[in-house]
């Protein structure tokens, strides 16, 4: 039972941090500093760095989702259920939904404008429909990760409950 409820925190831990960290100090980090060094590119170039970081990014949330929900049934089957296990259950995998409709439908979307645009939406006029989608697409993005992550929070507020 000690081995599943550590990899489920792990599992969790690793998912939370994950989005902590690319939201709070990669992305800003990234787009200041290529900015910076070459003013006329800087801004497409970490936009592309970082698409890629976060499309990879993806494949560890996937993981890290159905871990969780994985170790979380193991751990209702072998022992005692875990508190508001069904609860935990649901929200788990609306996360993991989450995270599969940003990664492949949102981010693909994005990519696709951004093909289509040829370079950066920001050099587009304001009113460009093409400009809107993406930022549009851009806040979805966004937005889904803030609600994984108070979700993510949520469970790891479960599991310190735990005795």
């Amino acid at each position: 039972m000690l081995a599943l409820r550590y990899v489920y925190v792990l599992a969790l831990v690793i998912w939370l941090g994950g989005m902590i960290v690319l939201g709070a100090l990669v992305a800003p980090t990234t787009f200041q500093i290529l900015q910076t060094i070459e003013p006329a590119t800087g801004r497409a170039l970490a936009g592309d760095l970082f698409g890629a970081t976060i499309a990879r990014f993806h494949y560890i949330a996937y993981a890290a989702g159905g871990l969780l929900l994985v170790t979380l049934a193991a751990m209702a089957v072998l022992g005692p259920r875990p508190r508001a296990f069904a609860i935990r259950s649901a929200l788990i995998g609306a996360m993991l939904l989450i995270s599969l409709y940003s990664g492949f439908v949102v981010l693909g979307r994005i990519d696709a404008v951004q093909q289509e645009i040829g370079g950066l939406a920001s050099r587009l006029p304001a009113g460009d429909a093409r400009r809107t989608e993406f930022d549009a697409l851009h806040r979805l993005s966004t937005n889904l990760m803030f609600v994984n992550m108070a979700g993510a929070l949520v469970l790891l507020y479960w599991e310190a409950r735990e005795p």
